[in-house]
């Protein structure tokens, strides 16, 4: 399908066979218009009057096929009367330049409206009908479906009808506008708060408004930047690309450089219908704080806050910045792509932004025709979701298909930057940490988790949710944590969430449901797809290579148990964490050498020791061994002096624990030395902490240690007594 384009002048028109259509709303052979503005503020209004009675036809580019191309869509923005005047930035480059045009965008949206009750309150409070007609209509829709959830109740039904109930909820807040859609939104990411059915059927909402004429776009335009529009675009497409519910996109070629750009436009009068609406729910909240008792969260402060977040997506410029931290943190990857901002085109209600050509992520066909795979776009996705959660703590808070898209090159683009999140760091740690608990099927240790990620009170006893958590994932868990799906883990833990009195916090809540979209989308490509099996590179270097101090506690809790260190986890994590294209050797060997040599890791230390000791005895004898089973039998038998058990005397199960055990050490030390990074010299560091004193102490720890083992094993050898050492490994050690 093509689509018509108008053309703000006739100097930058370029033909095109795909859009016949275009309509020239400049004067018909005009020099171009300066980039400043005129003394006469009213001057351009008559120049538009006079230029839209010159509507000629001609042709202009524009690729706007369905699946082709997707305007880079981002939140909307707040109201402003500010025209300051606009310079446009010839080399946008220039870090300079672009700093000084996002100030004066600054300035521009200084009267951009900010959540305020109080204002809310002295605005509403004076105009009785309007919030009348308002009411009744909220009550219309919200009171019927209340009286079908009391009849549920009545008539035995309530959890037979969730879902049905689930899905008429989802159509009321359709219906009642931009407010409600955001609610809805907003609730399908707390599991504390809804059942897993109404999370499925909110998450699925859309921002389906109609679009509002292309006059009150474009005015909003000239009023918002301060300029006539064809001295900003050299064409402009005739009606919006895609709308939402604060916003509409329009796609653009900028005058001044020939560059295709976005243009969100915020909807006339969303300001004010949201902030009725917010005054309202603020009044349920006050009712609802008086007198339900069972909601023992504080709603007016919930509206308050969720409030707050609505508003900040109808300031562009915020959204601006985001978008430009965002691109910061984490478009420094070659598969990550983030729009630029062009700040002098941007105000409290106009964004103008880098046109993205690509491919929604659900768009799984269309992708594969360019050659380019779901799954590695997803996998992307996941390891960017991962550094957002977990490294940087700033994450992108509108995680969906429609926001995500494939470029032609085989980038993941990020769009739709209105809503953005963080995660504290103390958060962040904590949740390795829940991880490894997970691994560990440490439930009590998993339950205390929920203090430190600040999704309980200190007041509130954990015991009484160790046993549901001991049911779900000992049956979650029944083969390998790589293998569980995603989605089953997020559903028993939104149940245990929704029983218990969790408050989970909005940043858990969106980042499980960024990973749960992901896991879907791939699932359409290959269904034995599991997310934390992609996921599983990303813990495993975080937990080898960062040296924070509560990251070293878990990877140590990770690693030893009863004394004894497990070799297998150690050989899986850095199987999994070279997977990782960030992954260092150098990263993993010295903050582990730093640790254990600090002055406070005495009780590692001689954890360490035994093991070194365990260690170096069996590659020494596993070599023994190994060799006297290469060798011919009748060399044997000269060697074992006609002693059938062989050369050493040892059970079965011992010589085999120790042969593998010097398998597996070498295994590691060869998983160490392929790496794509490794590089001997990155030993001398190490070579140097060693000679600290702690360093030689240590060594000559193990030295003696083995000198005593090795000592008891020739006693063992003359007086011909086996002793049995129990290496066993439990199942649990391969878990990972």
């Amino acid at each position: 399908m093509s689509l018509p384009v108008v053309s703000l002048g006739n100097n930058h028109s370029v033909c095109s066979s795909l859009f016949p259509e275009k309509i020239n709303i400049g004067r018909s052979g005009s020099r171009p218009r300066p980039r400043t503005r005129t003394k006469d503020p009213n001057s351009w209004r008559r120049r538009k009057a006079r230029g839209a009675s010159g509507v000629r036809a001609a042709l202009a580019e524009a690729d706007v096929r369905p699946g082709a191309a997707t305007p880079a869509l981002l939140n909307s923005g707040k109201s402003n009367r500010n025209n300051s005047k606009i310079q446009v930035v010839g080399v946008r480059g220039d870090r300079t330049n672009d700093m000084q045009a996002e100030a004066r965008a600054m300035v521009r949206a200084g009267n951009a409206s900010v959540y305020s009750a109080q204002l809310l309150s002295m605005k509403y409070g004076s105009r009785p009908f309007k919030v009348l007609r308002r009411t009744f209509q909220i009550l219309i829709g919200l009171g019927s479906f209340g009286f079908k959830l009391l009849l549920d109740q009545w008539n035995g039904q309530f959890d037979q009808n969730k879902r049905l109930r689930a899905v008429e909820l989802r159509t009321i807040f359709t219906g009642l506008g931009p407010t409600f859609i955001k609610i809805g939104q907003g609730l399908s990411t707390r599991p504390d708060i809804c059942p897993p059915e109404y999370l499925e059927e909110l998450s699925e909402l859309q921002d389906a408004l109609p679009t509002f004429p292309n006059a009150e776009a474009f005015s909003c335009i000239e009023k918002e930047l301060g300029l006539p529009l064809d001295s900003i675009y050299s064409s402009i497409s005739p009606y919006p690309i895609a709308a939402a519910s604060l916003g509409q996109v329009y796609k653009a070629k900028l005058k001044y450089s020939g560059q295709n750009v976005a243009v969100k436009v915020q909807r006339p009068g969303i300001e004010d219908a949201i902030g009725l609406d917010f005054y309202l729910i603020r009044g349920i909240g006050f009712l609802i704080n008086e007198y339900v008792d069972i909601i023992s969260s504080d709603v007016v402060a919930l509206v308050d806050e969720f409030a707050r977040r609505v508003y900040q997506e109808l300031n562009y410029v915020q959204e601006g910045q985001n978008a430009r931290r965002f691109k910061k943190l984490y478009a420094d990857e070659e598969d990550v792509l983030v729009p630029d901002i062009f700040w002098d085109y941007t105000s409290a209600k106009v964004l103008t932004m880098e046109w993205i050509d690509g491919v929604k992520l659900n768009e799984q066909d269309t992708i594969e025709r360019q050659g380019l795979k779901v799954l590695d776009l997803v996998n992307t996705g996941i390891q960017c979701s991962l550094r957002q959660l977990l490294e940087y703590g700033y994450f992108h808070a509108d995680p969906h298909p429609g926001n995500l898209l494939a470029t032609p090159e085989g980038k993941l683009a990020f769009i739709d930057f209105g809503m953005m999140s963080e995660t504290p760091e103390e958060a962040r740690f904590a949740i390795i940490g829940h991880v490894v608990h997970m691994v560990n099927r440490d439930y009590e240790a998993m339950a205390r988790d929920y203090y430190a990620l600040d999704f309980l009170s200190p007041d509130v006893d954990v015991s009484p949710i160790v046993p549901v958590l001991r049911d779900f994932f000992d049956d979650a868990l029944n083969s390998t944590v790589s293998e569980l799906n995603f989605k089953t883990l997020v559903d028993g833990l939104g149940a245990v969430f929704y029983q218990y009195p969790f408050n989970v916090p909005a940043y858990y809540a969106l980042i499980l449901r960024s990973l749960t979209v992901l896991e879907g989308l791939a699932l359409n490509a290959d269904p034995t797809f599991k997310v934390l099996a992609a996921s599983y590179p990303y813990f495993a270097k975080r937990l080898l290579t960062d040296p924070n101090p509560y990251l070293r506690d878990a990877l140590i809790e990770l690693l030893f148990k009863d004394g004894k260190f497990r070799w297998n986890r150690l050989e899986n994590l850095l199987v999994q964490g070279r997977k990782d294209k960030d992954f260092s050797t150098k990263d993993v060997l010295q903050p582990v050498m730093k640790l254990l040599l600090d002055p406070e890791g005495e009780e590692l230390r001689t954890l360490v020791t035994k093991e070194a000791v365990r260690v170096t005895e069996a590659i020494i004898l596993g070599t023994v061994i190994e060799t006297y089973d290469s060798v011919p039998n009748f060399m044997r038998a000269l060697a074992s002096n006609g002693n059938s058990t062989g050369p050493l005397l040892l059970s079965d199960t011992e010589r085999e624990s120790m042969i593998e055990l010097r398998r597996q050490v070498l295994r590691i030390w060869g998983i160490l030395q392929n790496s794509n990074n490794f590089d001997p010299s990155l030993l001398q560091p190490i070579l140097q902490i060693l000679q600290q004193g702690e360093a030689l102490s240590l060594g000559g720890r193990v030295i003696g240690g083995i000198a005593q083992r090795l000592a008891a094993r020739f006693l063992q050898q003359v007086l011909r007594t086996p002793v049995t050492i129990n290496s066993s490994t439990s199942k649990e050690d391969s878990q990972i």
